[in-house]
């Protein structure tokens, strides 16, 4: 039986005859004439090979058939509507599944408020927040392995779109009872002998290009390499050593008892932008999700 042939217009002519008991009435709630209806039925029972209402000049019943046939219909019928319905909702960007990138510091402490935020404006739509190394971002993103990302600003982006949200200078964490904590500022030279530790290659990597042009004695040299900031602040806590970090990660050093200290001549700041592909289509509930996320993060203050 080639089934293939049927119709949404068929089954949607035949549940509305069997309702209403009349062609004529079924065209008028359809807007067709009811020779309309009565073709669209026709080639239906044609190709079922059975047909499904029994006429006769005052009413139209449905026949044996037609009665074990309409369930099924009905069901189908309800199925494309609720296709319909979800098409809409994604469409409308009101559903879907949005998969977001994150290091661990606005994994942990800044993009779940925001989520919360989102969620109370579009409840349908789920925000799967995902950690996310710095380094692996922009690489994640590219091979579709997650929809968005937000974190620091990276080199070698390709095919991936990096939108500015905020910019977080480069400070010293250091418990307060630390001998630069005295200090309102501090210059790089005044971090020479002081002993650091560095939150993975990332920042290790992002202190040594600070400094890359300076003269050898005045270079900084973490004394050790750790692969989570939450470490080294705890690190740092205990007054074992003082750590560099954008200053957004004040919303989980300040808990720590943490005070922060800003490194001038030269100020480096760190700038935070919202990740994109640009060969790959984003799902319209992540493109929501991504405006309001960047509308939020432009509004976010890293500690003074």
């Amino acid at each position: 039986m080639p089934l293939t042939r049927l119709t949404l217009r068929q089954f949607e002519a035949f549940v509305a005859v069997a309702d209403l008991r009349g062609f004529a009435s079924a065209g008028e709630q359809m807007g067709l004439s009811s020779s309309a209806v009565s073709q669209l039925i026709a080639e239906m029972e044609s190709t079922i090979g059975f047909r499904v209402f029994d006429r006769s000049t005052r009413r139209v019943d449905l026949s044996s058939a037609g009665r074990d046939f309409l369930a099924a219909v009905q069901t189908a019928l309800r199925h494309v509507h609720l296709a319909e319905a979800a098409a809409a909702d994604v469409r409308n960007r009101a559903s879907g599944v949005v998969r977001v990138g994150a290091p661990l510091v606005l994994a942990s402490a800044v993009l779940p408020a925001i989520v919360r935020a989102f969620n109370e404006e579009r409840p349908k739509v789920v925000i799967r927040i995902r950690d996310t190394p710095v380094d692996a971002l922009v690489d994640r993103v590219s091979a579709g392995d997650i929809d968005l990302a937000v974190g620091p600003d990276r080199p070698g982006l390709g095919q991936v779109l990096a939108t500015p949200a905020f910019d977080s200078p480069w400070v010293l964490w250091c418990a307060p009872d630390h001998p630069l904590a005295r200090r309102r500022s501090l210059r790089w030279q005044d971090l020479r002998d002081a002993t650091l530790v560095a939150a993975g290659r990332d920042h290790e990597r992002s202190v040594a290009q600070m400094h890359a042009n300076a003269p050898e004695g005045t270079r900084i040299h973490p004394v050790d390499i750790v692969d989570n900031i939450s470490t080294a602040l705890g690190i740092a806590a205990q007054g074992l050593a003082a750590t560099l970090a954008p200053a957004y990660v004040g919303v989980v050093a300040q808990p720590l008892g943490l005070v922060m200290r800003r490194v001038k001549d030269p100020e480096v700041i760190r700038q935070v932008c919202v990740y994109r592909s640009t060969v790959r289509a984003v799902p319209p509930a992540a493109e929501a999700f991504a405006e309001f996320l960047l509308e939020r993060l432009q509004g976010f203050r890293p500690p003074k």
